[in-house]
C-alpha cells in the first residue's frame, strides 16, 4: 500500500462529510427486502457499502447506480437458493445478513478479507442452530449455513457488538410468527439500534420496545419507498478533531436530531473545551482551551481513534474506558493509538478496556502505522495542526473502506499532503 506524508497545516472552511456508512447499510438492506423500486441516496462507494450492495444482488436483489443514486428492487429477493456472499473487511456486511440469508432459507457461504475472518461470530452460531439454522465453522469465516430461521424468543448478551442484534431486527419480521429478543446483560451502542428501529420504520416495519429487548411481529413486509441518507457523525469526528486542536471548521449535512450514536460526539468535544454549536443546522467547531476528561466509550468506541488525538493535544489527563471491543476491529485499535501516539511524543498508556493520555502543546514528525486500518490513517491525518514536523502514515488506500474522499475532503480544508508510492 501507498504512504501519505502529512505536513503541518490547520484546517479551516466548509466541509459536507460522507452520507452515513451505517444508515446507508440498513437502507439498502431494508429496500433490497421490499418489492417494489426503492432509490437510496446520497450513496458513497466506498469498499464497505459496495460489498453490502454485492451481497443483496447475490440474495436475488437487483440494484443499480446511477450519479449517487441507488435504485434497488427486491422482488426477485431470496429467490436463488444458494449464495456465494463475499462481505470483504465489512463487519456489518457479515452480521447483518448472516439471519436475513437464513430467513430466506438460503444455502448461503460467508467470506471475508482482511481481519474479518476471524472477528466474533459466535453469538450466531450459538443461537442459530436452536431455531433451525445449521452453521459450518471452524471458529471464523468461511462460514456456511442452511436451513430456515424460525420464529421464537432469542437470548442474547447485550454486551457484545450492537451488530448481531440489528441483524435479527432485520430478519425477524420476514418470518411467519411473532418473535422476541431478550437481552442476557445492557445492551452498548444503543444508538446504533435505534438507527436500525428507525430505519426499518421508514421501510414499513414496527418493533415494539420490551423491557428485556424487543418483540418483532411475524409477517410484515417492507415497503419500497425514497430513502434520503443523512450525513456521517462518525467521519465528521475527524474534521470535528482538526478542528479543536487548531482550526475552525463548518459541517453542513449533518442532522442535529440524529438517531447516530455517533452524534455524542457534539458533548464530547464541548467537555473538552472545544467551541461547538449549530446554527441553522450547520454544526460549527472551532478551537478552544482544550483539557482532559473521563469518558466512557462503550456506545461510541467508533469514535475513540478520532477523540484520541484531540484528547492528546488538550491539557491534562484524559482516561478513555469502556473501548475493549476496539481491540477486535481492523486492527487492535487501543494498541494502533498507543503505539502511534508515542511515536509523535505522547505519554500514553494502554488498559485493558481504555487509554490514558497525557496531553502535549505539540507533536513531533515521524512516521506511525496505519495498520490498515481506515479509522487509524484518517485519525493521524486530523492531527496535522499539532505537527511541528511531516508525519508518514503508513496505508493510504485504507480510507476505502469507509471514506475514499477523506483525502479530497482533507485538501480543500487546506490540509497539506504528499502520497508516497510503494
Amino acid at each position: 500500500m501507498n504512504k501519505v506524508k502529512i505536513y503541518p497545516s490547520c484546517l479551516n472552511g466548509n466541509i459536507s462529510v460522507p452520507p452515513s456508512k451505517s444508515a446507508a447499510h440498513r437502507a439498502i438492506i431494508c429496500a433490497s427486502l421490499s418489492e417494489g423500486i426503492s432509490t437510496v441516496r446520497p450513496i458513497e462507494l466506498s469498499n464497505d457499502i459496495i460489498a453490502t450492495i454485492n451481497c443483496m444482488k447475490a440474495l436475488g436483489a437487483e440494484a443499480e447506480l446511477s450519479g449517487d443514486t441507488l435504485t434497488v428492487c427486491g422482488k426477485n429477493i431470496f429467490s436463488e437458493k444458494t449464495a456465494a456472499l463475499d462481505c470483504g473487511e465489512s463487519g456489518s456486511t457479515l452480521r447483518f445478513l448472516i439471519p436475513i440469508a437464513a430467513a430466506g432459507g438460503v444455502s448461503a457461504e460467508f467470506t471475508g478479507h482482511g481481519k474479518l475472518p476471524q472477528r466474533p461470530i459466535g453469538v450466531y452460531t450459538d443461537c442459530l442452530p436452536e431455531k433451525g439454522v445449521v452453521c459450518r465453522t471452524e471458529g471464523g469465516l468461511p462460514l456456511n449455513i442452511s436451513g430456515r430461521l424460525q420464529s421464537g424468543v432469542y437470548e442474547i448478551p447485550g454486551d457484545v457488538s450492537s451488530q448481531f442484534i440489528t441483524g435479527l431486527l432485520l430478519a425477524l419480521p420476514l418470518l411467519d410468527g411473532d418473535s422476541e429478543i431478550r437481552l442476557t446483560s445492557k445492551a452498548q451502542s444503543v444508538g446504533y439500534i435505534d438507527m436500525t428501529i428507525a430505519v426499518m420504520r421508514d421501510f414499513g416495519v414496527d418493533i415494539t420496545k420490551s423491557d428485556s429487548g424487543w418483540i418483532i411481529r411475524g409477517g410484515q413486509k417492507y415497503i419500497a419507498r425514497d430513502y434520503i441518507v443523512e450525513g456521517d457523525w462518525s467521519q465528521a469526528a475527524f474534521f470535528m478533531t482538526a478542528a479543536a486542536i487548531g482550526g475552525d471548521i463548518t459541517i453542513d449535512n449533518l442532522d442535529p436530531d440524529s438517531t447516530q450514536g455517533d452524534k455524542t460526539c457534539v458533548d464530547v468535544y464541548r467537555q473538552l473545551g472545544a467551541d461547538v454549536y449549530f446554527s441553522d443546522r450547520i454544526l460549527h467547531i472551532k478551537s478552544g482551551a482544550l483539557h482532559g476528561i473521563e469518558l466512557d466509550a462503550s456506545d461510541i468506541p467508533d469514535m475513540v481513534p478520532a477523540f484520541s488525538i484531540a484528547a492528546a493535544a488538550a491539557e491534562g489527563r484524559t482516561v478513555i474506558k469502556g473501548a475493549e471491543r476496539l481491540r477486535i476491529k481492523e486492527c487492535d485499535r487501543l494498541h494502533a493509538l498507543c503505539e502511534g501516539l508515542s511515536r509523535l511524543g505522547v505519554n500514553i498508556k494502554e488498559t485493558k478496556d481504555g487509554l490514558i493520555i497525557d496531553g502535549c502543546k505539540a507533536f513531533s514528525g515521524g512516521s506511525v502505522e496505519g495498520y490498515n486500518d481506515h479509522r487509524i490513517v484518517m485519525s493521524f491525518a486530523s492531527a496535522c495542526g499539532k505537527f511541528t514536523e511531516d508525519v508518514t502514515i503508513t496505508d493510504m488506500e485504507s480510507i476505502n473502506k469507509s471514506y475514499p474522499s477523506f483525502f479530497e475532503d482533507f485538501k480543500k480544508l487546506g490540509g497539506k499532503y504528499d502520497v508516497i508510492m510503494g
